[in-house]
Parts: structure tokens; C-alpha cells; sequence
């Protein structure tokens, strides 16, 4: 006689990637309302605190005192409800677990050493960067050599996965494959193989480009993580930004990791990476969370805590479902914000040499700065006023908006 299993009313919901998803953001969001208070009032009374140099710029020395170190709200927020509702087996859900812990601990050491021993550069940037790195090689490691991470990709008539057409009931043929391979946007024929750099034949060839494509990987986690840190500078900017384009991963994830959709828009299918729009989602309930208390005038500032993870998550999530390459659009904000402080510091360095004293590209540095200050000598000198914080970060998040759209757009432009 057969037992009858136990069966709980909507249990099957469970194995649905968008229910799950729907129940991440929700938890996520929740968490973060709840712990919001209770942490905010606990570095208010450890004086934990943010330092603020006087930068003459509009409404700034009234943040001076505001409790930082807030990304802990984030983390907590992000990794309870993923692991609650994520499949934790999962290779891609591990990294990106690891990659929360990781760089929520560098930013932790930073954000302790600026305000408990008064060093307001906080953790030296040489071991900001080896931290960065190591977590790329590892990343990167693991989707190299894991038997878990594969592409899949059509094979000859009676090899590796069959696949029944709905349309027309046709037999496709598929096989799962390691591959260094990934998304080119805009371009029709959009598959480009990183191993296509190498110069070398044979077994070298493809060795070398496992390394090109870890050496990618190291570049893009380091890149994203610090440009999200230096687009936190103003009330609610880097953590509207980035819950926006948490959702546009979060997005792209459930197309490539669902197999219809992926070939009805002829991208790449991934096995398995349907359980980072899991992650994704509890990344974006926590933002929006958390802006609750970090919307202008913030009661509370996430600090290299939170600043350095949202851009390790946002940058190992991309290169999971390999849209790496669409970076530069989709997280146009935090570009330009990383390229307005090279082009500074590299021409202030250049005028300085040349003519005996630095001269400004922008008024400020990094660029939203350069909206709120005026009477500044520089090439750029538009707008001339100065704009207010909350102005400035709205009109980012809208720049944001725009560039996702873009990004999704991608996919059909092609």
C-alpha cells in the first residue's frame, strides 16, 4: 500500500523560478524595514558615524554624524531571503553568495578603519585591489573548471540533448559545453569566444583563453565593484542605480536561463542560471529596502560595506549569464562616474607638469559632484548653477531607466 506523501496547499508554487523570485523581493524588503531602526540606532549609539571634509558644496556639512556602515542592512537583507528560497547547491547562487561575503568584509575593514582609528582613507587600496582580484581569480576559477557551468549549444543529428520544438514538433539536437564564450550586443551573429584572442594553436589555444577570460573576469569584477563605490556619494544615488539594474539582470538572467526564450531571442541558454533572478531578486527588495532609509536627506549611509559588494554582485551576475559585454550600457552610470575621475586626475597631473600648476577637466570629481559645485575654474564649466542632490539623483536613476531599457532592447535589435 502506497503512502500518500505530505502535501501543503500552493507547495508546488515552490518550483517556479518567478514565484520564488516574487517571495525573495518581498522577504528582502521586509528584512530590510525591520533591521532599518534597530541598526540605525545602534551606530548612532557606537557614534559610528560618517567624517565629511568640507567640500564647500550645498546642504553637505549637515550629513557630517550620519551612522554609515548601513550595507550591513543590505547583506542581511540580500543573503537570508537567497538562501531561504535559492537553490544553495547551485554553482551560481554559491558565487554569488561568496561574492556578497566577500566584499561586504573588505568594505566592513574600510568603512572600521575610517571611523573607529580616524583614518579617513580607510583601507589602503593596494589590499582593496589583491581583495578584488582574489575573488576574480576564484570567480573566475570556478566557472572555468566547475562541471556545473555550461553553455549549451546545437549539435549533429543524434548527439547530446534532444529537444522537441512546440511549433512545428520538430528534433533540435543540443549539447552542454564548457566555453569560453559570451555576448556581443548589437551584433547579429552575437557569440564571440574569448579564446578567438589567442595567439597560439592547438591545446595552447585553448589554455590561453581560460586565462584571457579570467583575466576578464578580474578586470570587470574590479572595475563595477569600485565604480559603484564612487557612485556613492549623494543621497539614495548608488542604491536606486543599482536596484534598477538589479532588475534588468535579474531580467536578462530568467531569459538565458530559460530555454523558449533564449532561443526565441536567439541568446545564449545557460543551464542552471535561472537561480540568480532568485538572487537578483532579493538584491532588488533590499535596495528598495534600504532606500527607504537612504533616500535624501539619508538617515543612514551604506558605506564601502554595502558599496563594494552591490558592485562585485552586479558585475559576477553579468558574467554568469554572459552579458559582461553590455556592461558599459548597462551600468552607464557607474562608467562615466569612474571615467570622470581618471580623466581628472590624469589631466590635473598633465597641466600640473606642463604648465607649473593643475588645471580641471570637470569642477568636481567624480561627476555628480561636478553638478552641485560652481565658481570652480574647469573645461566644463555647464551647467552653471548649481544643481540640487536630490535633482541630480533623479535624473540619474532616469539616465538609469533609459539604459536599461536599452540593454533589454539589445536583444532584439540584433
Amino acid at each position: 500500500m502506497q503512502q500518500a506523501g505530505i502535501d501543503f496547499p500552493g507547495l508546488g508554487l515552490m518550483k517556479y523560478i518567478t514565484f520564488r523570485a516574487l517571495l525573495a523581493t518581498m522577504t528582502s524588503l521586509l528584512i530590510a524595514l525591520y533591521l532599518g531602526p534597530k541598526i540605525i540606532r545602534k551606530l548612532q549609539k557606537k557614534q559610528i558615524g560618517e567624517e565629511i571634509r568640507d567640500l564647500g558644496l550645498e546642504g553637505q556639512m549637515q550629513k557630517k554624524g550620519t551612522p554609515t556602515m548601513g550595507g550591513t542592512i543590505i547583506l542581511f537583507s540580500i543573503l537570508i531571503p537567497a538562501i531561504l528560497f535559492g537553490n544553495i547547491t547551485n554553482v551560481y547562487v554559491i558565487l554569488l553568495i561568496i561574492t556578497t561575503i566577500w566584499l561586504g568584509v573588505i568594505g566592513f575593514l574600510d568603512d572600521s578603519i575610517k571611523v573607529f582609528k580616524k583614518n579617513k582613507d580607510g583601507l589602503k587600496g593596494k589590499y582593496k585591489i589583491i581583495g578584488q582580484v582574489s575573488l576574480g581569480l576564484l570567480v573566475g576559477a570556478v566557472l572555468c573548471f566547475s562541471d556545473q557551468v555550461t553553455v549549451r549549444e546545437k549539435a549533429s543529428p543524434g548527439t547530446g540533448i534532444i529537444v522537441e520544438t512546440a511549433q512545428d514538433h520538430t528534433i533540435a539536437y543540443f549539447k552542454d559545453i564548457k566555453s569560453t564564450q559570451t555576448t556581443i550586443p548589437f551584433v547579429k551573429d552575437n557569440q564571440f569566444d574569448y579564446a578567438w584572442l589567442s595567439p597560439f594553436k592547438g591545446k595552447a589555444d585553448e589554455i590561453a583563453g581560460w586565462i584571457i577570460y579570467i583575466l576578464v573576469i578580474i578586470f570587470i569584477i574590479t572595475a563595477v565593484s569600485n565604480g559603484t563605490n564612487l557612485t556613492d556619494g549623494m543621497d539614495g544615488l548608488a542604491t536606486g542605480t543599482s536596484a534598477l539594474i538589479g532588475t534588468t539582470i535579474a531580467v536578462l538572467a530568467y531569459l538565458s536561463g530559460n530555454s523558449i526564450y533564449a532561443s526565441y531571442l536567439d541568446t545564449m541558454y545557460i543551464p542552471n542560471s535561472g537561480e540568480v533572478v532568485i538572487f537578483m531578486a532579493a538584491f532588488v527588495g533590499a535596495l528598495i529596502g534600504f532606500l527607504w532609509y537612504n533616500t535624501y536627506p539619508a538617515q543612514v549611509f551604506m558605506g564601502d560595506t554595502g558599496s563594494l559588494a552591490l558592485g562585485g554582485i552586479i558585475a559576477v551576475a553579468a558574467i554568469i549569464i554572459r552579458k559582461e559585454l553590455l556592461i558599459p550600457v548597462l551600468c552607464g552610470i557607474f562608467f562615466v562616474e569612474s571615467l570622470s575621475v581618471i580623466i581628472q586626475r590624469f589631466y590635473f597631473k598633465y597641466t600640473k607638469k606642463k604648465y607649473g600648476e593643475g588645471r580641471r577637466v570637470f569642477k568636481m570629481s567624480p561627476l555628480h559632484h561636478h553638478f552641485q559645485k560652481e565658481g570652480i575654474p574647469a573645461l566644463i564649466q555647464s551647467p552653471k548653477n548649481a544643481i540640487p542632490e536630490a535633482k541630480i539623483v533623479v535624473r540619474f536613476w532616469i539616465i538609469t531607466i533609459l539604459l536599461c531599457a536599452l540593454t533589454v532592447i539589445t536583444l532584439k535589435i540584433r
